[in-house]
């Protein structure tokens, strides 16, 4: 089973400086037909303005992954990080007991574009951690590179919960596929372009709910990147 849940009908929020969607609710934002998937409980696109952010603020019991797609974020916590997150960058920070940070477009004239992901942890309290790595494009494209993992295999992040993300980036007209193990659910994000997920159209900003379904595959219409979360 496929369930899509296309761009538009994802909550959206615009400020001054901020502009927006939430596939699931969040803050001022409340659908209790889009709560979470699994163990995926955040899942939002955000186009910060330059010289803006979000000032420091608290987390706790959380996993947090943010991924630039363009522009770049400069990120400072409690924990005595300060880290500047650019395009092909993950970050993957475990709030854990409790950890404040704050997130800001240093850059005095560009926008910076990204998604916020939070999953739930395996178990709560935990010690909060940080880590940020490159993905090369070459390792992930036309097919998947493992970014985030409970097991940190294959030089990706380490992430507190039974949950693989996957990041691929496609040239019009490639296609790829995923075998979903027995048992598994998977979440796909469109980030950028058009694709057909088992002959299903998917634009930016789509997201697509998948249980029951032993194969995807993707083709992409156009130049695309997407990110996948295998979960149980």
């Amino acid at each position: 089973m496929i369930r899509i849940r296309k761009s538009h009908e994802r909550g959206h929020a615009r400020h001054d400086w901020l502009d927006t969607y939430h596939t699931f609710s969040f803050n001022s934002y409340r659908d209790p037909a889009h709560l979470n998937f699994r163990a995926l409980r955040v899942m939002n696109e955000d186009r910060i303005a330059p010289a803006s952010g979000f000032g420091t603020h608290p987390h706790q019991d959380m996993e947090i992954v943010t991924y630039v797609l363009a522009g770049s974020l400069e990120h400072q916590d409690s924990m005595g990080n300060g880290e500047v997150l650019r395009p092909g960058e993950f970050q993957r920070m475990s709030a854990g007991s409790g950890i404040t940070h704050s997130e800001f477009n240093p850059s005095p004239d560009e926008p910076v574009h990204l998604y916020q992901i939070w999953l739930f942890p395996e178990r709560k309290g935990g010690a909060p951690s940080y880590e940020q790595k490159r993905f090369p494009l070459e390792e992930r494209s036309d097919r998947f590179r493992l970014v985030a993992s409970p097991t940190a295999e294959q030089g990706s992040l380490r992430i507190h919960q039974d949950a693989r993300i996957y990041l691929a980036t496609l040239a019009a007209d490639r296609e790829i596929g995923y075998e979903i193990p027995t048992g598994r659910h998977v979440w796909l994000q469109v980030l950028r372009g058009e694709v057909r997920v088992n002959e299903l159209p998917l634009a930016a900003g789509d997201g697509a709910a998948i249980s029951d379904e032993p194969r995807l595959t993707i083709f992409a219409a156009a130049e695309s990147e997407v990110m996948l979360f295998d979960l149980a």
